[in-house]
């Protein structure tokens, strides 16, 4: 699932994100250039990778 989504997840957040970079030049507030979109992909799917396994180590201690 996190590798089929990661992308479009990914995608959708550096949008949004250069938006809100963008407004916020527009009223004077300097900010750094939103990330590269292989960046974006990359740490979505590193978090994503992060998540599940947590998630698989809640499992198997309830299990266990």
């Amino acid at each position: 699932m996190i590798a089929a989504c990661h992308r479009q997840i990914a995608d959708f957040i550096l949008e949004r994100e250069r938006s809100l970079v963008l407004a916020m030049r527009m009223r004077g507030l300097p900010l750094p250039a939103a990330m590269s979109v292989t960046t974006a992909r990359n740490l979505y799917f590193g978090v994503g990778i992060f998540v599940v396994m947590v998630e698989l180590l809640r499992i198997y201690q309830l299990a266990h």
